[in-house]
């Protein structure tokens, strides 16, 4: 039972992401609004390959431990180009010139990121990633989501953008919940639903944003 409604929450929540993106990417009309929607792609575009086949695992015949361990991988490092997205669209909601400093950390810290999680000691083809490096490889992500909630906590005067910062924050938590704590107590994996309704929520604030900008 377990299998179906996680499946279909999975299924929902693709079908969420990839129409959403769409939407906005059709109605775009300036490099904001076409971010978003590329957001919206790339984070549940990214999500698919280890969503599709651990669906695939539960219901046919086959051994997908390898295609779920590949697709933790690309959905590690796509994950952390959502973020560097996010970064980019809150310049231009912020309306600020380009800040050097701040892209530089930005860029240096997914760099970092997207590095630690391509090493061998992670084991994706095992599907088997050491707890160690499940710690190692997300530090400058936390640090990265940390400087992504500093940034929108700033703009939280902006419609439908104001509660991101607490999306993110919460989106987090869950997930270092289930970082730290899930090889011992396996329950609290899911943690990990409540953490994509945040992205949800995220994705839809894009939308309305977008779509209150147009109307």
């Amino acid at each position: 039972m377990k299998e179906y409604g996680e499946s279909i929450f999975d299924i929902l929540y693709l079908l969420l992401a990839i129409t959403v993106g769409l939407l906005i990417l059709i109605r775009s009309k300036n490099n904001k609004q076409r971010l978003m929607g590329i957001a919206c792609l790339v984070l549940g575009g990214g999500d698919a390959f280890h969503l599709v086949p651990r669906m695939l695992g539960y219901f046919a015949e086959g051994d997908f431990n390898t295609a779920v361990g590949v697709g933790k991988l690309v959905t590690s490092i796509t994950m952390t180009v959502f973020y560097v997205l996010m970064y980019h669209i809150w310049l231009r909601l912020d309306g600020a010139e380009k800040k050097r400093s701040v892209t530089a950390v930005v860029y240096l810290l997914s760099a970092a990121r997207i590095a630690l999680c391509c090493f061998p000691q992670n084991k994706w083809l095992e599907n088997d990633s050491p707890f160690l490096w499940g710690i190692i490889r997300n530090i400058p992500f936390l640090i990265l989501g940390i400087l992504i909630v500093v940034l929108y906590f700033r703009t939280r005067g902006i419609p439908h953008i104001r509660f991101i910062w607490l999306y993110v924050t919460l989106s987090f938590a869950f997930y270092a919940a289930v970082v730290l704590g899930a090889s011992y107590v396996p329950l609290l994996g899911m943690l990990m639903l409540p953490k994509t309704v945040c992205y949800v929520l995220i994705l839809l604030a894009f939308y309305r944003c977008v779509r209150d900008e147009n109307a």
